[in-house]
């Protein structure tokens, strides 16, 4: 019975986390909750107001996704200090995706973007009940990173309007907004571009003075205070006005099956990207505390279920924030209770402090924005690309021109195929070696790299370096005949180390026949060593290591190599009989 309750218990705690996370929680654990909680609600409030108008909807709907959804995640997700919300590369994903169908900043328009979030949420859902949690792998970090750096200049760009005080129309390309804007630079509005000048300026040098300190909040208040106090309203400067008072009721997103397929490629491209984001920064957390175990399956779950929720309470989509997570663990946080602590305050500033939302400058909001997008360029990791993985480099470049050139749905698309090309392309001509026996040892190492061994010419080595499956088929029996072509003298014996082939499909086991009978036809005897276990049970079950011959497959390339040895010697004792046969014969 006992035993029965602790697996209950197990089942509960796997699937809320929290409960986990909370056993033996005691009231200095709280204190840094709260500490870190109020540390990062005080960063996340100018966040979600600014990154609700990135996304083209009215600023309230930002600290709406500041309450459900940050609750929910408490509740359900494995990573402790991970801090979700609205986040600058969502945003602009979802603005890309949205502005196709409407025209931002209408009711028709904040209503997909909540739909989308319903449908994104339900997506990951299904992507965790199914285990998937491995897609993960499937976009490669130089897609990213080009992905990334280029929708942080399209955000960068996004901006200029607020920024400079220029009424800038709505455009499908980023270079056609730099050029009006360069074109129509004149009519700047310089109160508007002083005024994201200073916080830009003044946010970077508390920044740098210290990290946790809310930069963006106390630039908020002051520049607020100093539009009210000098009615900079009047002079041309843009606030944000009227912002609703008190909080989100349930509503029920409107829906329909049009509108659901045209979101396709929008929800597609955020679940993939978000879910990316949000488990790349709860792992790195995961390893520097030590402290708990992150499950990709149960993230998946934890932020569908947050966004589903959400968006009943008319959240915009939200994903993991780098800064805001980074932030939280440097101020103490301990658990998911830091969220819950936030999601306090955000309530607290939807019940008190709208009135003074009325004044906050857009162009601060844009000074925030750009702040926090200006360390996603990430030109150190081009520059490590470029010296050590060309094409990883190329991949990364790619799809960063693609992104800009094309837009972020297309850019991320162009990305993932292109790094799929490259990966098929080297998997079908894979690494080839002709191992050479090291002097005095019983290593057998790449010829390459060890020019001064010598060849034996009773056999030739052989290491093929990748699975044996049908796009590289052609390229294995190419090889082995170049290699052969190459050698003086035919070899008695062909030895391949299979140590490296993980895994062989039909095609190649068609080959690996066909490389026998020709081998056979040159009176070269094929040997098999280092097979591991699950190749080795094909081969036995498809019958080729009969044909082969149980006793051409070796543990090691050494016992092969003794083999043709042993082979070798007992055939020149063979040559000696028969010519002592052959003399006595002949004196007889």
């Amino acid at each position: 019975m006992a035993n029965k309750n602790h697996i209950l218990v197990k089942k509960i705690h796997k699937i809320l986390p929290i409960l986990e996370a909370i056993r033996g929680y005691n009231k200095s654990s709280f204190i840094a909750d709260a500490i870190a909680g109020i540390t990062v609600g005080v960063i996340l409030i100018p966040q979600a107001i600014a990154y609700a108008l990135l996304m083209g909807t009215p600023p309230i709907f930002g600290l709406y996704a500041c309450l459900i959804p940050l609750v929910i995640y408490a509740f359900f997700g494995t990573s402790r200090q991970l801090s979700i919300g609205p986040v600058a590369v969502t945003a602009i994903l979802v603005m890309s995706g949205v502005s196709q169908i409407a025209t931002p900043f209408t009711d028709e328009f904040t209503n997909l973007v909540v739909f989308s979030g319903l449908l994104i949420g339900l997506l990951q859902i299904i992507l965790s009940l199914l285990q998937m949690g491995f897609l993960v792998n499937l976009i490669s970090q130089p897609v990213i990173s080009g992905f990334i750096s280029a929708a942080a200049i399209i955000i960068i760009i996004s901006q200029l309007g607020e920024s400079l005080g220029i009424e800038i129309p709505s455009f499908d390309y980023v270079h056609q907004t730099l050029w009006y804007t360069i074109q129509h630079i004149y009519s700047l509005n310089w109160i508007t571009f002083a005024m994201c000048l200073g916080a830009i300026t003044v946010m970077l040098v508390l920044k740098k003075w210290k990290k946790s300190f809310p930069g963006a909040l106390f630039v908020l208040v002051v520049t607020t205070i100093i539009t009210i106090v000098f009615d900079l309203k009047s002079l041309g400067l843009s606030v944000i006005e009227d912002v609703p008072k008190g909080l989100p009721s349930f509503n029920v997103p409107e829906m329909s099956y049009e509108n659901m397929i045209a979101l396709i490629p929008s929800v597609l491209t955020v679940t993939f990207i978000g879910y990316v984001g949000s488990i790349g920064i709860a792992k790195s957390l995961e390893m520097k505390n030590r402290d708990h175990i992150v499950r990709p399956n149960q993230e998946l779950l934890a932020l569908g279920i947050a966004k589903v929720l959400g968006a009943f309470f008319q959240a915009i989509p939200s994903s993991g924030s780098y800064s805001r997570s980074a932030i939280n663990d440097e101020a103490g946080g301990k658990t998911t209770i830091s969220s819950i602590i936030t999601a306090i305050m955000v309530v607290i500033s939807l019940l008190f402090l709208t009135s003074f939302f009325y004044y906050i400058p857009k162009a601060v909001l844009a000074a925030i924005i750009l702040v926090s997008v200006f360390g996603l360029i990430n030109i150190t990791e081009a520059k490590y690309l470029l010296k050590l993985r060309r094409r990883e480099f190329i991949v990364m470049f790619i799809t960063f021109i693609g992104t800009l050139v094309f837009g972020v749905e297309k850019g991320i698309f162009i990305g993932v195929i292109l790094s799929y090309i490259f990966l098929q392309y080297y998997s079908s001509r894979p690494h080839i070696a002709e191992l050479v026996n090291i002097p005095n040892t019983n290593y057998y190492r790449n010829i390459k790299r060890f020019p001064d061994a010598k060849r034996s010419s009773k056999y030739l080595i052989i290491r093929f370096d990748d699975q044996l499956y049908f796009a590289n088929t052609s390229y294995f029996k190419e090889a082995l005949r170049s290699q052969i072509d190459k050698r003086e003298k035919l070899p008695e014996f062909l030895i391949l180390d299979s140590t490296n082939i993980h895994d062989i499909d039909s095609t190649g086991l068609h080959v690996l026949e066909d490389v026998h009978r020709y081998l056979e036809d040159l009176g070269v005897q094929l040997l098999i060593s280092g097979t591991i276990g699950p190749v080795r049970d094909f081969l036995k079950r498809s019958g080729f290591t009969d044909t082969l011959g149980g006793q051409h497959n070796f543990l090691n390339i050494e016992d092969a190599v003794k083999y043709t040895e042993n082979k070798t010697i007992q055939k020149g004792s063979m040559e000696v009989a028969i010519q002592h046969n052959t003399k006595r014969s002949f004196l007889d």
